[in-house]
C-alpha cells in the first residue's frame, strides 16, 4: 500500500497489517453500511491480480493461488467481518457514518479517542489482508471471506450461501486473547419489543425533569456478562419506580443503550413531578447513588445519578402504558442466568437488555440472549415474549443462530497447538467463548469443515476505551503465516 499512515501507525509493525488497520479506521463500517469498505478492498484486490466476488448477502470473497508447490495442499479459508460496534461517549460529536476513528497510542496499546477502535474485528480483517498482499509466504489456496452485518445480527453468516466456499479448513480470527485458540462459542437470538401507546398532557403543577444514570464501563454482552457490570437501563428503572411510588412521577421519555450487543452505559428519561420538590429529589437521587455505588463496589463504582429541570413540561405517557412498561423492564432479565456445568468457567446462558427507546406515544426495547445451547436460548427468549405478553405487548423472538459445537480432537486445532508449541516454546490454551462468533452458523453449513479461532488481545470491545495490545498483533501475524506453511505441509521460512 502507497498512502501515507498516520503517524500513530507509522512505526508499528508489521508494517503491512498497520496499514490495512489505517484504512479501516479512516473509512465507515457500521453494520449495514460496509457497502464503500468493501468495494474498495475488492478493487485493490482486483489490482494484484485476485479473483474477487459478491455474494447476494453482501459478503466480499476473494480468492489467492497457492503458493508453488503447494497447489495440492488443503484450502484454507481466512475469516473476520468488516462491521464494528459503533460506541461513543454521551459528549463525543463523532458522526459514524463519515468520520474516521481518531486513534491513539497508549504506552503497548492502542485506543480510540471517545468511540471504539474497531479492532474488533478490524485487526482480523487487516491481517487477513496482508496475508493477501504478502507473496513470501507459503500456503495452499487461500480464500478471504469478510463478512458484513456480524454484530447486528450476524446478517452475513447467516445469508452465506453452502458451497460458496471450497476450502476444508477455516481460520476464524475474531477472538480477544492471545495464546489462546477457541473451538466453540454461544449461539443467540434476539428479542424485540415493540408497544404503541397514548399521550397525555403533561398535569398542571408539575416540573419536568431530566434524570440520567451515567458512568458505567458498559462492555461487550458475551465477553464481559459474567462481571456483573451495570446496566444502565435496569439501573435507571429501579429509581423511576422509586420516583412513582414517592412523588406520583410521570413518564415523558426513557431512552438508554444503542446496540443490541453491548452492555448498557448510559441511560435518561424525561419525567414529570410535582412542583417543589427539588430538595426530595437531589436527597433521593443521592442515596440512590451511594447504594448504587454500594452494589456496583470493584465491579461499576463510578455508576452516578443526574438531575436537571427542563423549561417545558411536553406530553406525557398514560399512567397505564407508564406501569406496563416500567413494570415489564423491572421484571425483565438481564445478565447470567446459568453457569456451563460441562465446560466450567464459562457462561452458559445469558441475556442482555441492550436498548429501549421509549415516548409517551409508545416505543421499543431490545434484548440479545446468548446460549451455549440452543434449546436453553430459546427458551430464555420464551420467557421474556412471556413476560411482555402480560401486559399486551408485542414481543418478537427471532434471528436465531446456532452455536458452535466444540471439537476437542480436530486435527487443525492439534496442527495450530503443535505450531505455538514450536514457534512460542509455550503451551496454548483452548477455551470455549460465551460470545458468538460466526463460527457456528458457517460450521451448520458446511458441517465436513474444520474451524479454530484465534486473534491478538483486545481490551473494552464495544465500549469507548476498547484497545487493542500492540505486540500481540505481531505474534498472531507470525502465528498465522506459520500455521498457513503447516496447512501446506511446510515449514515456515
Amino acid at each position: 500500500m502507497s498512502e501515507s499512515l498516520p503517524s500513530v501507525f507509522s512505526a508499528l509493525e508489521p508494517a503491512a497489517v498497520w496499514a490495512h488497520f489505517s484504512t479501516l479506521c479512516g473509512t465507515p463500517r457500521q453494520s449495514k453500511g460496509e457497502g464503500a469498505l468493501r468495494d474498495l478492498l475488492g478493487e485493490r484486490a482486483r489490482a494484484r491480480g485476485l479473483a474477487v466476488s459478491v455474494d447476494a448477502a453482501g459478503n466480499l470473497l476473494i480468492r489467492k493461488p497457492a503458493s508453488r508447490g503447494c497447489e495440492g495442499a488443503p484450502g484454507v479459508v481466512l475469516q473476520a467481518h468488516l462491521d464494528m460496534v459503533c460506541q461513543k461517549t454521551a459528549d463525543s460529536p463523532h458522526d459514524f457514518s463519515r468520520d474516521p476513528i481518531r486513534v491513539l497510542r497508549d504506552g503497548d496499546w492502542l485506543t480510540a479517542a471517545e468511540t471504539t477502535l474497531g479492532a474488533d474485528n478490524g485487526i482480523g480483517v487487516a491481517l487477513i489482508l496482508a496475508v493477501l498482499e504478502d507473496d513470501a509466504l507459503v500456503h495452499g489456496p487461500l480464500e478471504a471471506l469478510l463478512t458484513v452485518d456480524e454484530e447486528a445480527g450476524m446478517g452475513g453468516a447467516q445469508g452465506l450461501a453452502a458451497g460458496m466456499l471450497q476450502g476444508r479448513v477455516m481460520l476464524n480470527l475474531d477472538t480477544e486473547e492471545w495464546g489462546e485458540f477457541f473451538i466453540g462459542c454461544a449461539g443467540g437470538l434476539d428479542v424485540n419489543v415493540q408497544r404503541a401507546g397514548r399521550a397525555e398532557a403533561c398535569p398542571t403543577g408539575m416540573e419536568q425533569w431530566r434524570v440520567a444514570v451515567h458512568g458505567l464501563r458498559g462492555g461487550h454482552s458475551g465477553v464481559d456478562i459474567h462481571e456483573e457490570r451495570g446496566n444502565a437501563i435496569k439501573l435507571l428503572v429501579r429509581v423511576l419506580r422509586d420516583l412513582e411510588r414517592r412523588f406520583g412521577m410521570r413518564l415523558a421519555a426513557l431512552e438508554g443503550g444503542s446496540a443490541r450487543n453491548a452492555l448498557p452505559r448510559d441511560a435518561w428519561a424525561r419525567v414529570v413531578l410535582p412542583g417543589g420538590y427539588r430538595g426530595e429529589l437531589e436527597a433521593v437521587l443521592a442515596a440512590w447513588q451511594a447504594r448504587l455505588r454500594e452494589e456496583l463496589r470493584g465491579v461499576d463504582e463510578g455508576v452516578s445519578l443526574r438531575a436537571v429541570p427542563v423549561a417545558e413540561a411536553g406530553p406525557v405517557m398514560a399512567a397505564p402504558e407508564q406501569a406496563a412498561w416500567l413494570g415489564s423492564l423491572h421484571a425483565a432479565p438481564h445478565g447470567v442466568r446459568r453457569r456451563s456445568l460441562s465446560v466450567p468457567g464459562v457462561v452458559e446462558t445469558s441475556n442482555n437488555l441492550g436498548i429501549v427507546a421509549l415516548r409517551p406515544d409508545g416505543g421499543s426495547c431490545s434484548f440479545m440472549v446468548r446460549s451455549l445451547l440452543d434449546g436453553a436460548a430459546v427458551a430464555l427468549g420464551e420467557e421474556i415474549v412471556s413476560l411482555f405478553g402480560l401486559s399486551g405487548t408485542s414481543a418478537v423472538a427471532s434471528g436465531h443462530y446456532p452455536g458452535w459445537a466444540p471439537r476437542a480432537d480436530s486435527p487443525l486445532l492439534a496442527l495450530c497447538r503443535d505450531v505455538y508449541r514450536r514457534e512460542f516454546g509455550a503451551e496454548s490454551q483452548v477455551q470455549v467463548i460465551h460470545a458468538g462468533l460466526e463460527c457456528g452458523l458457517i460450521a451448520a453449513k458446511y458441517p465436513d469443515m474444520q474451524i479454530v479461532s484465534f486473534g491478538p488481545t483486545i481490551r473494552g470491545a464495544h465500549a469507548p476505551g476498547e484497545r487493542v495490545e500492540i505486540a500481540s498483533v505481531g505474534r498472531v501475524w507470525h502465528l498465522l503465516g506459520a500455521i498457513l506453511a503447516a496447512t501446506a505441509g511446510k515449514s515456515a521460512a
